[in-house]
């Protein structure tokens, strides 16, 4: 069996990668791609405590986590791809069309 240090350093590993990656990169689509690595890597850490405590709440918790996940890459997604057809990049520094 896994011990649970396992599974949380996992998650800690992941989600700091996540965060490099948001605060690194310029592209809107690897910004989208390192948000949903810090969610699993949340949803991971939740359903190892669930295991560990005998407990469903994380688990349920990771469904609420996966529809909201889902929700935010949709609508980034569409709000992008709106955006492209308009001016043809993806580069979070050229997008200032909502300065005010």
């Amino acid at each position: 069996m896994v011990p649970l240090s396992w599974y949380i350093l996992l998650s800690a590993v992941m989600f700091s990668i996540g965060v490099f990656g948001f605060l690194s990169r310029r592209n809107l689509i690897l910004i989208f791609l390192s948000l949903e690595l810090m969610l699993n890597s949340v949803n991971i850490s939740l359903v190892a405590f669930s295991h560990y405590l005998q407990s469903m709440r994380g688990q349920i918790l990771v469904f609420f986590i996966i529809t909201v996940a889902a929700a935010e890459a949709a609508i980034g997604l569409a709000i992008l791809i709106a955006f492209y057809r308009n001016n043809p990049t993806i580069k979070v520094d050229e997008i200032n069309l909502m300065k005010g």
